[in-house]
């Protein structure tokens, strides 16, 4: 496997979103959707959660088939039908922007990122799950650095760098660096230590990584999507 195929296995891999709409509601977007983003030759199935009410939404959408789970969704803007939302973070922006049925059982319109623009159609099921994430906390003095460690992905070394830093207000923080992916920067979601457990969520690629410090190392597991890797990390 490539490296090119392999950020497709633990990043990224997707496409976007974005456009428009009019008609009047008297229900909002609020709750869980299911439906397809009409690729090329096939559907890519996606799941998006919404929740809020006037200027204030918050949401997450899943690609089950890119293993991508809970990714959180930002510029989520509601007026009368018209509904958009954007994959923050992502190459190419992906955005989705479409039109509530008036009904508001359905959710359809164009799906752009990048130069590529796409129809998406979702149907409302059920109300709206949003996964909490945990409250960061300070890390050690014994943590806080650059640490570094190679993932085995079927026999391709994928190198990774992880920043972490403690800030005012006694919350760290943490950035994941993928150097075989052209360097790209990921924001860690949160950062939990307990005496010597550390735990990374990484919600913007539905990764986790869960390792305990010995020995000036972080010997533990890197989880995303359905597949986990051993992960040591040691001080760059």
């Amino acid at each position: 496997m490539s490296r090119h195929a392999l950020a497709g296995v633990l990043f990224f891999g997707i496409l976007g979103a974005g456009a428009t709409s009019s008609a009047q509601v008297t229900a909002g977007p609020s709750g869980h959707w299911e439906g397809t983003i009409q690729v090329p030759g096939q559907e890519l199935s996606v799941v998006v959660d919404l929740s809020g009410a006037g200027d204030k939404w918050e949401g997450a959408i899943g690609i089950p088939a890119q293993g991508l789970k809970g990714f959180p969704l930002a510029d989520i803007l509601v007026k009368d039908s018209s509904v958009s939302f954007v994959m923050k973070g992502v190459p190419g922006e992906p955005r989705f922007g479409g039109t509530l049925s008036p009904d508001a059982k359905a959710l359809s319109g164009q799906f752009t990122q990048g130069d590529a623009s796409l129809p998406f159609a979702l149907t409302r099921t059920g109300a709206a799950v949003i996964e909490q994430v945990p409250a960061s906390t300070a890390v050690t003095k014994a943590l806080e650095g650059s640490w570094e460690g190679t993932i085995d992905v079927d026999g391709t070394a994928l190198r990774l760098v992880v920043t972490l830093a403690n800030h005012a207000g006694g919350a760290a923080t943490a950035v994941l660096l993928s150097v075989d992916q052209g360097g790209a920067t990921i924001p860690v979601t949160a950062v939990v230590q307990k005496d010597a457990h550390l735990t990374l969520h990484v919600r913007p690629v539905s990764g986790q990584y869960e390792g305990d410090l010995a020995d000036g190392k972080l010997t533990g597991t890197w989880t995303q999507g359905t597949r986990s890797f051993p992960l040591v990390l040691q001080r760059k």
